[in-house]
């Protein structure tokens, strides 16, 4: 998924917006394909948002390891769930688990829905992170084929079932305009930094590095491990 300037801009007054139609409301929700057009109304949301802080990374693997990969990812993107149901497991296995790499995922937000799901992610605390953006690849191809935001909304309660979440606990998280606020200043913050112009794209040891095939970015990360001794 592409994030041109103007999306990136577009994509940070939704974001801001999304308290208004969060999945705790009675009100009817935006879809995904709407968010985008509501920038002046999510522009006027994000003026009565508190002010957010850059939250710490959250950390899969060993802090010693000689490579950090950094993966920004959509949880509304198509690229990026084929990335995490194809190629996540190998890179886990046979790079985390070993020690030889960092891994980090920092969320992007295209619109309303991708936030909704990037707050749910954090909803059970760092170390449900993973195990809930596991969940929200695998089967993003049913929670996202909803038609309005309310369908979006009890679909993503679904999935934050199968992660032992309460209904309650999520309308909760999805309330805290604290939280939200300081997802979107991270998000924000890293791509703006990082100049991140689409998802998936990963930073590697600090270098760019596009979304390729397995053999391709395996290979990537041999030369990074291999150069950092």
């Amino acid at each position: 998924m592409t994030l041109t300037r103007s999306l990136f801009a577009t994509a940070v007054a939704a974001a801001m917006s999304a308290m208004m139609l969060v999945p705790a409301s009675a009100q009817e929700a935006t879809a995904p394909a709407q968010a985008e057009t509501a920038a002046p109304e999510a522009a006027a949301a994000a003026d009565q948002m508190p002010e957010g802080k850059v939250l710490d990374d959250i950390v899969l693997g060993q802090e010693s390891a000689p490579v950090t990969m950094v993966e920004y990812a959509s949880f509304t993107c198509s690229h990026c769930r084929d990335f995490h149901n194809n190629n996540f497991a190998k890179l886990k296995a046979e790079y985390i688990d070993t020690g030889k790499v960092k891994f980090i995922q920092r969320d992007v937000y295209f619109d309303a829905v991708g936030l909704w799901a990037g707050v749910l992610a954090r909803c059970g605390g760092d170390d449900k992170y993973y195990a809930v953006a596991d969940i929200l690849f695998a089967d993003q191809t049913t929670w996202l084929a909803a038609q309005s935001g309310d369908e979006i909304a009890a679909n993503l309660r679904k999935v934050g079932a199968k992660a032992g979440m309460s209904t309650e606990q999520m309308d909760a998280c999805w309330a805290d305009q604290q939280q939200v606020a300081n997802l979107v200043a991270t998000f924000q913050k890293h791509a703006g930094d990082d100049k991140i112009e689409g998802t998936p794209t990963f930073m590697i040891n600090g270098e760019m590095v596009q979304n390729q095939p397995w053999d391709d970015l395996k290979k990537v990360l041999d030369d990074k491990i291999a150069a950092a001794g």
